[in-house]
């Protein structure tokens, strides 16, 4: 994939995700998700809330073809997830980012090893890799650590490695799941500023949190998953919303 593609440059006018009337069950009398319908636009700010078991891992599955849904659709840029042919389904997951709450990094790995992963997957000249991922550890202020060990970064450093890791072959969707939920307050809204400045480059983000100070810092659009469907909350009331989350 060169640098700047996108899984589907033709969709420059449609929303980036579109949940349509999806059903999922794993157990045909307990379903996970009921009629969930959503829609992220293209360069939209999203924060997304919900209990456990509201169906927010179920969502992230689906979204990433690792299951099929059972009833409904799922579009990508356009494109029916449940459609792609097995060979599209690595070129999905390339273009969309994930920033998981404990960071799933390779702890032995330097920093650089880690953020490159996607880029070696990719097949890229290690030259390519090396300047690429230079570039993005500046972004997130982690400029000249690429050669330390993941197992002597702080929790907030990590966090930073994981973000720059999701980020590093410019995906068209970021999601964050929980992504400041092992960090102190003020990490937390450290953390919060850089996917604002992620997000001010034109990227979509998704971001998960039950820390309702975050929502205080900067209106944003909130979701409420519940039940295996999703609510908007109206402005003023986010806080409310992640209370009774």
């Amino acid at each position: 994939m060169r640098r700047g593609q996108r899984f589907d440059p033709t969709a420059a006018d449609r929303p980036v995700l579109v949940f349509d009337g999806v059903f999922k069950a794993y157990r045909p009398d307990c379903p996970v998700l009921r009629g969930f319908s959503l829609t992220i636009q293209r360069g939209e700010f999203m924060f997304v809330t919900g209990p456990s078991g509201a169906g927010k891992s179920t969502l992230l599955r689906l979204l990433y073809a690792a299951e099929q849904v059972d009833a409904g659709r799922i579009l990508f840029l356009g494109r029916e997830v449940g459609r792609l042919t097995q060979d599209s389904v690595p070129f999905l997951r390339r273009n969309i980012g994930i920033v998981f709450q404990d960071f799933k990094l390779i702890e032995n790995f330097t920093v650089l090893e880690n953020v490159g992963l996607p880029l070696q997957v990719l097949g890229l000249p290690e030259r390519v890799v090396n300047l690429r991922v230079g570039e993005v550890l500046e972004r997130v202020g982690l400029g000249g650590r690429g050669h330390e060990r993941a197992s002597v970064l702080s929790g907030g450093e990590k966090q930073r490695v994981a973000i720059a890791r999701a980020i590093v072959s410019e995906p068209a969707l970021l999601l964050a799941d929980e992504p400041t939920g092992n960090l102190d307050p003020q990490l937390a809204v450290d953390i919060l500023g850089l996917f604002e400045d992620i997000h001010a480059t034109g990227v979509t983000v998704m971001f998960a949190t039950h820390d309702r100070s975050l929502l205080d810092i900067r209106p944003r659009r909130v979701v409420v998953l519940d039940e295996g469907r999703a609510f908007d909350v109206p402005q003023g009331l986010e806080g409310a919303a992640l209370g009774a989350a």
